[in-house]
């Protein structure tokens, strides 16, 4: 449970306080997951062979924001995704910079 959090970077808590997204990078790819706060039922959202992190809810708790190397390596851009890590979509288009962060405003 807690083993992972330790090893794991970028936590959010949940709008509700009920759950925690981080990223976990393990050489040169990083997922995203989810868990309760309490460190029970962690669950991977993204599933792929380079960068997902940097997540942040949506001030409803039904979205997250995160910066991804899914366009091109060493380039970041910006998606969005359902809570469940369900349809993930690219928000930005910067390849000459790259997106590295985000965060949802009110």
């Amino acid at each position: 449970g807690v083993t992972r959090l330790s090893s794991g970077r970028s936590p959010a808590w949940s709008p509700d306080g009920q759950r925690i997204a981080f990223d976990y990078q393990r050489g040169m790819t990083a997922e995203i997951y989810v868990m309760n706060a309490d460190g029970s039922n962690q669950t991977r959202l993204t599933s792929n062979s380079i960068r997902d992190q940097g997540p942040s809810w949506s001030p409803d708790g039904s979205k997250m924001v995160f910066y991804s190397e899914r366009n091109a390596i060493n380039t970041f851009e910006l998606y969005v995704m359902d809570a469940d890590g369900s349809n993930a979509t690219r928000i930005t288009n910067n390849a000459s910079f790259g997106a590295v962060s985000a965060d949802w405003g009110p």
